[in-house]
């Protein structure tokens, strides 16, 4: 049976419509990587330390195709990372054990470190959502982790559940010397050869860089220690700078911050939704205004 696909009323599509994404999916990194098996699944598995930008890159064509993508497209994603994980195995440090990598342990973490970044640092920039709909974007996401092979019942649905799983996650976390390299990498990442011509600004990446560590909890930063503490406050202003900018982009040009398949992606959907009747003439991101929805889904919101 085809997925289904949130639609553009969900509170979904306002969070990953928003240009925070890219701070949150920074952040989730760093987050994730405090998890010593999952980071040395990612360190043994793939070539994250040679294309930290791919990691990332990969990741927003996950949750781009997740959320914008047709029954179809997300149906075969699904089923492409699904087949990719069961063949990957991880060798356990602690116990010298090699496992699966695609354990429900894991995976829910991974789910979780990300999703809540995207949401935390979504309000913490400003966009305004209520603590209802955060707690219904926590529960619409548990379809997204189904998508990884986990059930939807054993996923967090609410604010309050997903600070418990962290408050119980935290004894089993810590900063191993994979997950402080990682850190460094998106601090100071290592261009692929596609975009080495990017080389020039790379002094200006770190800002960047720093804004996406700084947006972590405070526990998560006292166990890397890598930067200076500096006032949060700042922090928050720096994130509601970075958000009214980027936001600003056309969309079109923000596009190309995706590889080519996720455009042609996006593109779909502003067709399929152009039929479906929505008004996608100031692009995806103009569907967070209800009167570009069609009249009967507009009135019901």
């Amino acid at each position: 049976m085809a997925a289904t696909v949130q639609p553009p009323e969900s509170v979904t599509w306002r969070v990953h419509l928003d240009r925070t994404m890219w701070v949150g999916g920074v952040r989730s990194l760093m987050l994730q990587a405090l998890h010593p098996v999952a980071m040395w699944g990612v360190w043994q598995n793939s070539t994250f330390q040679e294309d930290p930008i791919g990691r990332l890159q990969r990741t927003a064509d996950f949750v781009g195709t997740a959320t914008f993508g047709s029954p179809e497209e997300i149906d075969a994603l699904a089923a492409r990372v699904r087949r990719i994980h069961r063949s990957l195995r991880v060798l356990d440090h602690d116990t010298g054990r090699r496992e699966r990598l695609d354990q429900p342990e894991l995976l829910l973490w991974v789910h979780c470190a990300e999703v809540y970044s995207y949401l935390e640092v979504a309000r913490r920039a400003g966009l305004p959502l209520t603590d209802a709909m955060a707690d219904r974007y926590l529960d619409e996401q548990r379809r997204t982790a189904t998508f990884v092979g986990l059930r939807a019942d054993e996923v967090p649905g609410s604010v309050a559940e997903m600070e418990a799983y962290f408050a119980e996650m935290r004894p089993r976390l810590r900063a191993t010397e994979e997950a402080r390299a990682t850190v460094r990498f998106l601090l100071w990442p290592r261009l692929p050869d596609n975009l080495k011509f990017l080389n020039a600004g790379k002094p200006g990446y770190f800002p960047f860089g720093a804004l996406c560590y700084y947006a972590l909890p405070d526990w998560a930063r006292a166990m890397y220690g890598i930067l200076p503490e500096v006032p949060q406050a700042a922090v928050t202003a720096a994130l509601r700078s970075f958000r009214l900018a980027m936001n600003a982009l056309p969309e079109r040009l923000h596009d190309y911050a995706f590889a080519k398949p996720t455009r042609d992606m996006l593109e779909r959907a502003r067709r399929r939704l152009a039929a479906e009747g929505y008004d996608v003439s100031r692009g995806l991101i103009g569907l967070r205004d209800p009167r570009r929805w069609p009249s009967r889904r507009a009135a019901a919101a």
